[in-house]
């Protein structure tokens, strides 16, 4: 049994196979956009966190190889432990060399100067004579004499480095040219978002200064929002304007497409192995339970979907649930639709699955709580659906509750017409059907008692794992 998923394996015949998302398009896009542009230019895939990034391009550097390109590949955040980016782009690009070692040495010598830091003498000056009273006119005089000398030095060393970057630049070109002079070097920067704030800057503007040449393509892997609020860490201003930052660095923008939850969670469902328990024999054979697995899948997506959660955040919860689902023996009831719909709560709402967890909430609360998740929709099946899920959940969650502090959930009239109490933002059009349900679910001789707690428990692994399936 799984609950942890791992790295998919990048085939090198066919870097997609393995992948469940039909990523492969926008694979053949980007190497179509890298040929058209092989001059050279910086490629930014903005996507946030937790959306696939990184396996996205590691199947398309494999991709991009079997078209015969060049490539490399830098995470950023496993190296930002070295204070120069230089040295560790440049440590990439040497994986390259073969019968280029002497032009690849060339451009190692021109870069050198690159990395030299010069102290200016008039600052050790001072350092030296802050404390000293009676050197300060001496001192003042010998600034003022060697201002002149000290300027022509700066300028000296300014001019000296801007040709060193100009020399540097020219052999990284010929270096670029001779390892494909039909394709260009696709170099791709993963995890820039997640490193270092000042290191990250540095990367981009060595990018800028310095490898901005003819056939070298950058590739940032990143979380632009996240990248935008290590700009502003570096800089100390929140005010400043992340985005027209990065444009000085970013030539072209591209996002990759949502994925289809419902596609996604059924591949989660099939990683994890949920058809050992929802499958079973006995559950399969019973009228009660054997509608469990579509209940859950369903649930699950639509949460999903609505609340738009990561790929990560999705397999993070698929993961959790897989465990907890091992304290169920095979004839006990899941209510397939709360149970997912708590474990979400207790993952992305914590605060919200403490109140429920120590009945801290009333339950008109919790319903406007419930409500709140799901955003109301004119079609009358999607809202009746959840409002037999918010029953069951008021029910149980009244149920858990001492005999003093329970509350009416709904009153039937002499007419036997049933009128809820709770006023549920879902109902819209489908006035009536929240009491109807909560009568129904109340009712029921199998689970109308049921406590949510019993859900609860099992869900903080309070109980005793059954795991024979």
């Amino acid at each position: 049994m799984k609950i942890k998923h791992i790295d998919l394996c990048v085939d090198e015949k066919d870097p997609f196979i393995n992948c469940q998302l039909d990523r492969v398009t926008y694979a053949q896009i980007l190497t179509d956009t890298v040929g058209i542009y092989s001059d050279g230019f910086v490629l930014a895939i903005n996507n946030e966190w937790g959306t696939g990034k990184t396996t996205f391009v590691k199947m398309w550097q494999q991709y991009l190889k079997n078209e015969g390109y060049n490539t490399l590949y830098f995470n950023a955040w496993e190296n930002d432990f070295d204070a120069n980016p230089l040295v560790a782009i440049m440590s990439e690009l040497k994986s390259l060399t073969n019968s280029n070692d002497k032009i690849f040495n060339s451009v190692i010598q021109k870069g050198a100067i690159l990395t030299k830091k010069i102290l200016p003498t008039v600052l050790k000056a001072i350092a030296k004579n802050y404390i000293d009273t009676d050197s300060i006119v001496d001192l003042v005089e010998k600034v003022s004499e060697g201002t002149t000398e000290i300027l022509e030095d700066e300028i000296k060393i300014y001019s000296n480095k801007k040709k060193s970057v100009k020399d540097f630049k020219g052999e990284l070109e010929k270096f670029i040219i001779g390892t494909n002079e039909d394709k260009p070097l696709v170099f791709i920067i993963d995890e820039l978002d997640r490193c270092r704030p000042n290191y990250a800057v540095e990367v981009l503007e060595q990018i800028k200064h310095f490898f901005s040449v003819k056939g070298i393509v950058f590739v940032l892997s990143i979380d632009k929002t996240q990248l935008g609020h290590a700009i502003k860490g570096v800089y100390g201003n929140n005010e400043i304007n992340s985005d027209e930052y990065l444009r000085r660095f970013i030539d072209l923008e591209y996002s990759i497409p949502k994925p289809s939850t419902d596609k996604f969670c059924k591949y989660l469902y099939q990683y994890f192995s949920f058809d050992d328990f929802f499958s079973s024999n006995m559950r399969s054979k019973s009228s009660e339970l054997s509608e469990d697995k579509n209940d859950f899948l369903r649930m699950a997506a639509m949460l999903f979907d609505e609340n738009n959660l990561t790929l990560r955040q999705q397999e993070k919860i698929f993961g959790q649930t897989r465990l907890i689902i091992s304290s169920f023996k095979e004839n006990h009831y899941l209510f397939p639709h709360l149970f997912v719909f708590l474990i979400y709560l207790k993952t992305m709402k914590p605060d919200l699955y403490i109140k429920i967890e120590t009945n801290s909430i009333s339950t008109q609360e919790l319903s406007n709580s419930f409500s709140d998740i799901f955003p109301i929709k004119k079609q009358d099946e999607y809202n009746v659906n959840l409002l037999y899920i918010e029953a069951m959940l008021l029910t149980f969650y009244n149920n858990q509750k001492d005999y003093d502090v329970k509350e009416k959930l709904y009153e039937v009239d002499s007419e036997n017409k049933v009128t809820s109490i709770i006023e549920s933002k879902l109902e819209g059009n489908s006035r009536g059907k929240l009491a109807d349900f909560l009568q129904h679910v109340s009712s029921n001789f199998r689970y109308g008692s049921y406590k949510l707690k019993i859900l609860l428990s099992k869900i903080n692994l309070t109980e005793p794992l059954v795991i024979n399936f």
